[in-house]
């Protein structure tokens, strides 16, 4: 069964068991008066539904409204968890129309929150269709129903008891950055919250989007915009970052969701960088039929097989390169440790052309004299950043390559890449804590890094 079936208008005779709107007419009259002819209550939603009277939206160019839903996978379980209902307008002539063009600069905002809840309620019929008491169901609430929809009475509560849906099934998603009124948006998404619902932060990093609001509305789930995964495929550094941005907002206590994946790159960048949830062309596309939605399943093995193989590669790399970098560094720890004298010990380790300065350090993290630079690396210094170069008497003791170093002595430890004050640039750290003639010492050489 396709959800495409067209409503036409019934008599208000018509029992309301009957009545099952997959798709909604609008009727389109610039002469008709609007406001208290509005089916802005789910009474009057249902009423409208049943009646033979048209909507007369003068600002809507839209006949009908109708759904369709993406699937939304979970990459730890491998599945299908959800799905984010997307409204469908036609005009007339049947042709589908962008949803931009229903909710536009010309409807007043009556007729916004009449749109808006007329879309909620055909997506709710609808995913009836599905038979599915599992996943959640993504509902779009348009920015300024969310700040203003109360002004025309409770709606959302009714709705969900309409058709007996459970609330925690519910993820309502707020797209923040054209709300301008903090406090407005604050009470609504609390009210979705008090209802049992999710909220999911929608189109992260697109618009103005900032940080301040994601810590105040405390999201479940936030959506980062495709402009991550397209950058993350064109710049390295990007996708260097992301498992970092993702692994923030974890610890601010949400879940990530990749939105806008199209190729298996970008599904791969998602993968990687940790991210919980993906939805996209590359996994599936918005369908109307529950049958097809139903059938629909994406085959992992492929992708998780390519994140174990590079994984195993980088690492089989890396442990390549780690294993000359510790022979060199392990014999120029013996050299501090015979006198205490870095300046032997750097002349070895410069020979490794990726060596660009070297250090000593109290165990409390205190730097013993100043950094001694790589010739080379001394000549392409950017003066820019002089005031940060010198470094005697710094405190380095916040930093993990010390604490490590100091909880296994005489092991060698190696960061991952991070950008280093002193100069400014991508670096990974090695230290070692051995025994200097007068007591312990941490010997330090930083190895510039340069992404993919």
């Amino acid at each position: 069964m396709a959800l495409t079936i067209d409503l036409r208008w019934h008599g208000p005779g018509r029992p309301d068991s009957m009545i099952q709107p997959i798709q909604t007419q609008v009727a389109n009259s610039s002469g008709s008066a609007l406001g208290p002819s509005l089916p802005l209550s789910l009474s009057d939603i249902e009423v409208f539904l049943a009646s033979s009277q048209p909507l007369d939206l003068a600002c809507c160019p839209a006949r009908s409204l109708a759904s369709a839903f993406q699937p939304i996978f979970s990459l730890a379980h491998k599945r299908i968890v959800g799905f984010e209902a997307l409204i469908r307008p036609r005009d007339g002539d049947g042709r589908a129309l962008p949803p931009p063009v229903l909710f536009n600069d010309r409807c007043t905002m009556a007729e916004l929150t009449a749109l808006d809840r007329m879309s909620r309620f055909v997506h709710l019929l609808n995913f009836e269709a599905l038979n599915d008491g599992l996943s959640w169901l993504f509902l779009n609430i348009h920015p300024q129903v969310v700040v203003h929809g109360h002004s025309f009475g409770s709606f959302f509560e009714a709705l969900l008891d309409r058709f007996n849906f459970p609330a925690h099934r519910v993820v309502v998603e707020i797209v923040e950055h054209p709300i301008t009124d903090n406090e407005l948006l604050l009470s609504t998404v609390e009210y979705y919250r008090s209802l049992g619902c999710l909220i999911a932060l929608d189109d992260f990093g697109a618009g103005g989007s900032n940080f301040e609001r994601v810590w105040n509305l405390g999201p479940h789930i936030v959506k980062f915009d495709r402009s991550f995964v397209l950058r993350a495929a064109s710049r390295g550094s990007i996708r260097d970052i992301l498992p970092g941005l993702v692994h923030l907002f974890h610890q601010a206590g949400s879940l990530v969701l990749m939105e806008g994946v199209e190729t298996s790159d970008q599904a791969l960048i998602a993968l990687e960088a940790g991210a919980d949830f993906v939805q996209g062309f590359h996994f599936a596309r918005p369908l109307s039929d529950p049958d097809e939605l139903l059938a629909l399943s994406f085959d992992f093995r492929g992708l998780f097989a390519e994140l174990k193989a590079r994984t195993l590669a980088r690492e089989e790399v890396s442990r390549r390169e780690s294993s000359g970098w510790e022979r060199l560094f392990r014999a120029a720890g013996a050299l501090v440790h015979e006198d205490g004298n870095l300046s032997r010990a750097a002349d070895l380790l410069f020979r490794d052309p990726q060596v660009v300065r070297c250090f000593l350090l109290t165990p409390d993290g205190v730097q013993i004299g100043q950094t001694i630079p790589a010739p080379t690396y001394h000549s392409v210094m950017d003066p820019r950043f002089a005031p940060v170069e010198a470094a005697a008497q710094a405190d380095w003791f916040r930093r993990p390559y010390l604490r490590r170093a100091l909880r296994e002595p005489g092991r060698v430890q190696i960061t991952r890449p991070y950008l280093s004050i002193t100069g400014a640039h991508m670096c990974v750290t090695l230290s070692l804590c051995l025994e200097g003639p007068t007591g312990p010492l941490v010997l330090c050489c930083d190895l510039d890094w340069r992404p993919a």
